[in-house]
Formats: C-alpha cells, sequence, structure tokens
C-alpha cells in the first residue's frame, strides 16, 4: 500500500474530467424537474434552479458513498477538460474540505499516487503536478457518482435523504467572501492571496482596478466573479452581479463557457441594440402619492422640490454625457419639462417620449419647429429604446450583463445606458430593506462591475457617487476598472478614499501623486512601489498590504504585496 500524507488535500485549481460535463447537465435536468412540479406551472412562482457546483458535489457524494475497490487504472489515464474546472467551493462549502479530503484518501488507500505522497515533502513540491493527480481521482469519482445517480429512482433518494439531514439553522449563516484571488509570488515560497470582502471589520469592498490593455484585466475580473459567486450562489444570500460589458467579452457567444464559471446562463446577456432593457430608468416617485394635492392632480410642495431637484441633476447629467452646449433656459425648460412629466404622470416613472413632448410646450410657437440640442438628444434616445417602459426584473436580485460593444465607447448611448442603469440601481437601494449582520460578517447583495470606467467618471456623475458612497449600508458594491490609474483622480469625488482594495496591473504610465494616494508612500518605499509596477507581467497585480482584512496576509515591512493571479479564462 502507498504511503498517504497526513496533509489535507488541496482542491484548488481542479480540472473537470471531460466526460463530466454532459452528464451534470442531465444530472441538473432532472433534478430541476424534480423541485418544479408541473403543478407549479403559471404560478407566480420563482422557479428553483441548480447549480452546477451543488450537482458536481452530489457527484462525488454519490461516487465515494459506492464500497467498491478503486485501482489505479480507475483514473491514471482519464481525459481532462483543457477549459472546464471544478470550482473550490465544491469542496469547501460549509468547511468541508478536511471531510472530503479524509474520505478520498480512505477510498483510495490502497492505490494513492505514490507521487503524491511524495509531494508533502517540500523539497519534491515542484516535481510533481499534484493538482492534475487530484483532478484525475476527483473526476473518477465525480464520473462513477453521475452514473448511478443517472439510474432510475437514485437522484430522488438522494434528493429526499439530503432534504431529510440537512442541519437546522445552517442555511441561515451569512457565508464568508474570503475569496482567492490566486498565490502571492514576492517570497521564497507561493502562498494563497485573498481578499475578505465582508467581515465586519472591512471598512468597504469598492475594488479599483488598472490595467493597461493585456494586463490581465479580464481574466482577474472573472476570478472576482467567479469566487464571489461560487461563495453565495448556493446559500440563501447569493450575490448578483450588473456587469457593463464595453469589450463585449463576457457577452460574446463564443465565450458562453466563461459563464459557468459563474453559476450564469445566456439569459443574463442584454444587448440595448437589440431589444430595450427590462426596465424604466426614471425614479418612481408614488411611494409619496400622499403628498400630490387632489384638486387638478397638481404635485405638492415638497414633492415638486424633491423631483426639481431630480429634474436638475437630470439635466446636468444630460448635458455631460452628450458635452453639447446648453444654454441655462434650455437646462431651466429640461427641468420644468421633466416636472410637467411627472406631474402628468401622477408621480409614476416616466419616459423620455413624455419630457420631449412637454419640453416643446414649454417653448413659444415659433421655436417649437426649431431643433436644438436638447430635443436632438432626447430624439435620439427615443430612437434608440434603450429602456422598457416598465420593469420586468429586480435589479438587485437579477443577474445582468449588458452588451455595450455595439456602441461607441464614448457616444451619447454607451454613457447614457451605464448613467441611466446604476440611477435605477440607486432608485432600488432605496426600498431595500437593511442588509442582513452576524457576529461576523454582513450580506452583501450586490456588485457593479464597470470595465473601461474611465467613460464615466470624467463627470459629476451622482448616481455613481452615490452608489460608492452609501451603497455599503445595503449591501451593494462596485468595481470599477480602467487601463491608467489617473483615471481615479476626479474632481467630483475621492475613489482613493472609498476603495478597499486598489489593484494596479501592468501600465503604460505611472501617475506619482496616484501611487502615493493609493498606497500612502514615500522615499524608498515608493522607489521600490514603481519598480515592482514596472517589471510586473501579464496577470499579475500589486496590492497594498494592509488591504486584505487579513494579517495573515500582510509582510511585515512591506507596504505592497505582488500577486500571481489565477488563471481562469
Amino acid at each position: 500500500m502507498n504511503a498517504i500524507p497526513s496533509e489535507t488535500l488541496d482542491f484548488t485549481a481542479l480540472r473537470q474530467a471531460d466526460a463530466l460535463q454532459p452528464l451534470v447537465m442531465e444530472i441538473k435536468q432532472r433534478l430541476e424537474t424534480l423541485c418544479n412540479p408541473l403543478a407549479w406551472r403559471g404560478a407566480d412562482l420563482q422557479p428553483i434552479t441548480i447549480t452546477n457546483n451543488l450537482v458536481q458535489r452530489l457527484c462525488f457524494a454519490v461516487g465515494l458513498s459506492i464500497d467498491a475497490p478503486r485501482s489505479v487504472e480507475d483514473y491514471a489515464t482519464l481525459p481532462l477538460s483543457e477549459t472546464l474546472g471544478i470550482h473550490d467551493t465544491v469542496f469547501s462549502r460549509n468547511n468541508n474540505v478536511p471531510l472530503w479530503s479524509a474520505l478520498l484518501k480512505l477510498r483510495y488507500s490502497s492505490c494513492f499516487p505514490a507521487e503524491l505522497a511524495q509531494s508533502a515533502d517540500s523539497q519534491n513540491k515542484e516535481t510533481v503536478n499534484t493538482s492534475t493527480q487530484i483532478s484525475k481521482i476527483v473526476g473518477s469519482e465525480m464520473l462513477r457518482g453521475a452514473q448511478l445517480c443517472l439510474r432510475e429512482e437514485i437522484l430522488q433518494e438522494w434528493l429526499e435523504y439530503i432534504a431529510s439531514e440537512e442541519r437546522s439553522g445552517a442555511a441561515q449563516d451569512i457565508p464568508a467572501l474570503n475569496i482567492r484571488i490566486g498565490s502571492f509570488v514576492d517570497t521564497a515560497v507561493e502562498s494563497p492571496s485573498y481578499l475578505s470582502l465582508n467581515g465586519r471589520d472591512i471598512a468597504n469592498t469598492q475594488m479599483l482596478i488598472a490595467g493597461a490593455t493585456g494586463s490581465g484585466k479580464t481574466n482577474l475580473l472573472a476570478v472576482l466573479l467567479q469566487q464571489m459567486r461560487g461563495a453565495t450562489v448556493e446559500t440563501p444570500f447569493p450575490l448578483s452581479i450588473l456587469l457593463f460589458d464595453y469589450k463585449g467579452e463576457f457577452s460574446d457567444p463564443a465565450n458562453g463557457a466563461w459563464l459557468r464559471h459563474f453559476e450564469l446562463s445566456e439569459k443574463c446577456i442584454h444587448n440595448p441594440l437589440l431589444a430595450p432593457l427590462p426596465f424604466n430608468p426614471f425614479k418612481d416617485f408614488r411611494p409619496k402619492a400622499s403628498q400630490i394635492q387632489e384638486s387638478g392632480n397638481a404635485l405638492s410642495q415638497a414633492m415638486r422640490s424633491e423631483i426639481n431637484l431630480y429634474a436638475t441633476e437630470l439635466a446636468n447629467a444630460l448635458l455631460a454625457l452628450d458635452r453639447a452646449t446648453m444654454s441655462a433656459n434650455m437646462a431651466n425648460r429640461l427641468t420644468e419639462a421633466v416636472i410637467a412629466a411627472y406631474q402628468a404622470s401622477k408621480g409614476a416613472p416616466i419616459r423620455f417620449e413624455a419630457v420631449l413632448e412637454e419640453y416643446i410646450l414649454l417653448q413659444d410657437e415659433k421655436s417649437r419647429e426649431k431643433a436644438d440640442s436638447v430635443k436632438s438628444l432626447l430624439a435620439q434616445l427615443i430612437r434608440s429604446n434603450l429602456f422598457a417602459a416598465h420593469d420586468s426584473i429586480d435589479l438587485v436580485r437579477t443577474n445582468v450583463i449588458v452588451k455595450l460593444d455595439t456602441f461607441p465607447k464614448e457616444g451619447i448611448l454607451a454613457k447614457a445606458v451605464v448613467y441611466f442603469t446604476i440611477a435605477k440601481l440607486n432608485a432600488c437601494y432605496e426600498t431595500l430593506p437593511v442588509q442582513a449582520v452576524n457576529a461576523t460578517h454582513v450580506e452583501l447583495r450586490h456588485f457593479t462591475i464597470i470595465d473601461e470606467a474611465h467613460y464615466m467618471l470624467d463627470f459629476d456623475n451622482k448616481p455613481l457617487r452615490n452608489l460608492i458612497a452609501v451603497g455599503r449600508n445595503k449591501g451593494l458594491s462596485i468595481i470599477l476598472a480602467t487601463q491608467a490609474m489617473e483615471s481615479f483622480r476626479s474632481e467630483y469625488f475621492d475613489f482613493y478614499a472609498n476603495a478597499q482594495y486598489p489593484l494596479i496591473m501592468r501600465q503604460q504610465s505611472m501617475n506619482d501623486r496616484v501611487l502615493r494616494d493609493l498606497f500612502g508612500v514615500s522615499g524608498q518605499d515608493f522607489q521600490r512601489l514603481k519598480e515592482a509596477i514596472t517589471n510586473l507581467k501579464k496577470g499579475e497585480v500589486i496590492l497594498r498590504s494592509n488591504a486584505s482584512g487579513s494579517s495573515s496576509n500582510l509582510l511585515s515591512g512591506k507596504k505592497f504585496r505582488k500577486i500571481a493571479v489565477t488563471h481562469l479564462i
């Protein structure tokens, strides 16, 4: 019998068995059929969806339950997928890594790979690809379990057993988002690098990512999404995402396999060029309908003042988005048009068509047929039909990827999509209950990810400022990714002070002032930081030493750390 290492096996960065995915998809379909009876169809109920993580864990557990001898031939030549991996949380859910490790070693006690036992000796760590060997053994067990699950009635038996054995109270635990983004590479021995996102001692979870083209920014975003979704998707506190995909990489059908890493499907992709986004972006003032005067359906003074402020902000935003010349009279008229549209709707969300109609009515008769910048802008938004008239999704609880690569990046339409979608998210934020909290963690509900964020940072973007400043109180957070670090320096808002995690990748040029602000360094530390950024390779990132929220990740005497990001896509 081969020696078996006493160390817990490492279940990170594993690859799937090549033949597993079709079986997982068939089991997933059967489970969803069992969980969604025909009687539910047509009812106003959200259908239950089963994650790939859960199916893989089920297959693994079923496989390990089979009391049959194992042999080297079971796994030695097992083909592994080149593109599909097994998410870490398949094993780490409920802190069960030691249990899975012990069960796997028990089943393979007579044929455990000798090279894995040898790799426990630090001198041999670089001589064996342990993840490949463990991938093959795990894959063999998952295939064994999947084949059994597809036998008649086996799935229902396991489903009933798991339901009866569910630990009381466990489902109420807020998941810890201590996510692994890669490994520290600035020490003699590589060690995992984690970001603690929702500990009660973490000031906020905002992230700033700066990386030149080709630096690995897209892969870093994918790793963050995979880890955040994987840690929460099977819990009562699933984290949803809103991703503005300026480059079209995440919404490209050719990259459809990426979505499985995030437990998403193609249904989350929305292309405003083909269909309006499924919500009305304007604020709903109807919760304050009691402020509307009964006579003449006029707005109360308090409500009018609130809408007036909202309309003024809207006019300023449209001016900034379009970079058009707008006179004070035109801006005031636009404000009054918004107020008039809301008065006509009795506080319900309005439409661009209504604003344009009221704007024209406020002009003198001679000017109504003449074009001006406001009418041209509103007409362009109306023709583009970017948003629906009514909400058909809950933007906070629904995963959304907005495809923006078909629009000019600096054009009014792409900016309008991002601005008004975030404005809608802010309106949703106001109606949310307070996030759940326990002794150690807070609930995170939603992450907004803006790639190419510099297009939205060069004007007074109040919805974005508000989301960054106060969203944390309701479990909303944000990731801003851009090519150059100086894009985060804005005269309108201090993005630095509100960023817990500045992540700097390879740069085309460096801004000394920004680096000092982000890392709080000077003298020799500053020179070492610049040198480290200059020498960054693709897929490497510099992180503040105190940014992780965990003292175990600190390196005494260093102000920053270098991390090799996990390769995912």
